[in-house]
């Protein structure tokens, strides 16, 4: 089902797709790709929306926290908010501090997307980014499809290029699993399968190292509740306001596999994360404060939300140990992330 869900300042139409598959239901916002809702069965079968979203599209407009938004064409900080790619330097916008975030001034969560085709369960959109665009190099082409499951939300994503650039997408859903509404997510349980994560220097900008996880609070291997060590004093939580780091997934790059799981005891509903992305980047709506009221008035604010962005690490292109996020001309992107739901007993 497809319907209108507001006007650009240019006249450009924004809609809103639903998509249903079973029990699940889901709906996405042509401007962004936002993810606006996502409706699943809690343990005693009442229907839960477990992500963030506002109500209007001129909300959508005001807010700056990525509510449910494809992200791109670098998802994350640039350091300097520039790259060097082919001898020659790409200067960005520097639109956090002295760096570059989530694409720049006008990324992807900010354009609308073209509808390809709508089934039912798929909904797949396309965005042209054109040569320069936010300082990118290149035409890129974008194909992202949504596809809905029984088990869950299925993200896959393509592009392709006519220049080499820098390619690095991903969606900024936040989720709480209790319902969109019930506060914050201190409560529910993170696990994330990974030894290592990429520490930060002030301005969340990755130090090149790949650290162990071992005998600190970046330690989730195990899962424990989102609050219960969020506030210690561990440098690299008191600099980030709590988490909001890029872990390094177990296992092979490119394959698809299990990144991360979340649960709320209260509601039974369970989440897991999987992708083929080397990261994931688990942040606790440290931020959220001063975003408008989101659906029905829900006043979200700090930790009302967790997001699972799964991706390449941040600032990759100033770090050669890093997987390359250089998308070569002609090549083709492509990654896949599930959100996969269940009910924990």
């Amino acid at each position: 089902m497809k319907k209108r869900f507001g006007q650009m300042p240019d006249g450009t139409q924004a809609e809103e797709i639903v998509l249903q598959k079973g029990a699940l239901c889901c709906s996405i916002l042509t401007y962004g790709g936002a993810v606006r809702t996502l409706t699943v069965p809690d343990r005693q079968g009442r229907l839960t929306d477990v992500v963030l979203g506002m109500d209007t599209l001129e909300d959508y407009r005001r807010q700056d926290k990525y509510l449910g938004a494809l992200v791109g064409r670098y998802a994350n900080r640039i350091g300097g908010a520039s790259f060097v790619l082919g001898e020659k330097t790409y200067p960005l916008a520097a639109n956090d501090g002295q760096n570059h975030l989530h694409g720049g001034l006008a990324g992807f969560d900010k354009q609308v997307w073209n509808i390809e085709s709508c089934t039912d369960d798929t909904l797949v959109l396309t965005l042209h980014s054109p040569d320069g665009q936010e300082g990118y190099p290149g035409n890129l082409d974008v194909r992202v499809t949504y596809r809905l499951d029984e088990n869950g939300l299925a993200i896959d994503y393509h592009a392709q290029c006519d220049q080499d650039t820098l390619c690095n997408l991903t969606n900024h859903a936040y989720f709480n699993l209790a319902g969109h509404n019930s506060g914050p997510v201190t409560g529910q349980m993170i696990q994330i399968f990974a030894d290592a994560y990429t520490p930060a220097a002030p301005g969340s900008i990755p130090t090149g190292e790949i650290a162990p996880v071992k005998d600190t609070p970046m330690d989730l291997r195990s899962g424990l509740a989102i609050g219960q060590r969020v506030d210690e004093a561990f440098p690299q939580l008191q600099m980030a306001g709590g988490y909001d780091h890029n872990w390094v997934i177990n296992g092979e790059p490119g394959t698809l596999r299990r990144a991360a799981r979340a649960w709320c005891r209260e509601s039974g509903i369970g989440l897991e994360a999987w992708t083929t992305q080397p990261g994931i980047q688990f942040y606790t709506g440290n931020f959220l404060d001063g975003c408008p009221a989101g659906k029905g008035g829900a006043p979200y604010g700090n930790r009302w939300g967790f997001c699972l962005e799964a991706q390449h690490f941040p600032d990759s292109p100033h770090h050669a140990a890093f997987p390359s996020t250089v998308l070569r001309a002609g090549a083709t992107y492509h990654e896949r992330t599930e959100y996969r739901f269940s009910i924990q007993e």
